[in-house]
């Protein structure tokens, strides 16, 4: 009897560790969160729930598909201003350029008076692009140029001990306004002088930013051989851009349609061309005298 007594009560202990909890006195309302050992739920899950809420609100959804297409119907004005004012397929033509023009369009800048034949081909009365002839005008050289001169500009400055933003900046904004001057009066005689040709601003301005050629290997060599080498090298440079400038520009100024004209219009065509390419020389001075001591 002792040993059924002994095992009645092991039994009732048994049962008494193996009864269930009490239920809880208040309820989860985390909501689904991932917590940490704490209670706290994890990072990230707050702006989960705030993301979530957001997407799933109507209001949220119509305000950002009301964004989106005023974004995008901003986009078509730009786009639309921008044709407006600059045709992109006309700027991509000058920039149709691959490295063998590049070196023969240098080597022409730099020495143009064995060059014989200057006339822009056409191909179905469309001018080729300047990687399929030489004599076409591009906007990459000058662009390239333009930013070497502004770095080599830079460089002199620093080894004058004179480098600052602002000297840079002026230096570059001054270069980029002279340009822009010369395109302009070039515009203003062509208008002038009723010149009918093909000759477009970007054209103007191809041919104006041919100078930085000369301005880098003007600087370049006066860093190197001193203000000696640096006028040898602007007179070679300022020489054969003048070259360059009236034999390229001839044609196309003068144009088919001036042949046999009237006498005074031609001489105040031609006037024009050699007044261009008289100021180049001006501009590469007054741009790079002071980066060379």
């Amino acid at each position: 009897m002792a040993y059924h007594s002994g095992y009645g009560a092991h039994g009732s202990k048994h049962r008494a560790r193996a009864a269930p909890d009490s239920p809880p006195l208040f309820d989860d309302t985390s909501g689904g969160y991932p917590c940490q050992p704490g209670g706290y739920p994890a990072p990230g899950a707050e702006v989960a729930f705030s993301v979530n809420h957001l997407l799933g609100d109507p209001m949220a959804n119509v305000a950002m598909a009301y964004g989106s297409s005023i974004a995008s119907h901003g986009k078509d004005i730009v786009h639309k201003e921008l044709h407006r004012f600059v045709s992109v397929n006309k700027l991509k033509y000058f920039f149709a350029v691959d490295t063998a023009y590049v070196a023969k369009k240098l080597g022409l800048l730099i020495f143009p008076y064995t060059h014989q034949n200057w006339e822009v081909k056409y191909s179905r009365d469309v001018p080729l692009p300047p990687r399929q002839d030489l004599n076409a005008p591009d906007l990459y050289i000058p662009t390239m140029a333009f930013i070497t001169y502004v770095l080599l500009a830079g460089m002199a400055l620093g080894i004058q001990k004179r480098f600052s933003p602002e000297v840079l900046g002026l230096c570059a904004s001054t270069a980029l306004v002279w340009v822009v001057m010369e395109v302009l009066a070039l515009l203003l005689g062509l208008y002038l002088a009723t010149v009918r040709s093909e000759l477009s601003t970007f054209h103007l301005l191809a041919y104006s930013g041919y100078k930085y050629v000369g301005m880098i290997l003007s600087v370049l060599t006066g860093l190197l051989f001193g203000s000696d080498g640096y006028y040898v090298a602007l007179a070679w440079t300022s020489s054969a851009l003048m070259y360059f400038i009236v034999r390229s520009l001839r044609t196309a100024a003068l144009g088919p349609d001036s042949v046999g004209g009237p006498a005074p219009r031609q001489r105040l065509q031609l006037y024009l061309t050699l007044g261009a390419a008289a100021f180049q020389p001006l501009i590469i001075y007054w741009l790079t005298f002071h980066l060379v001591r």
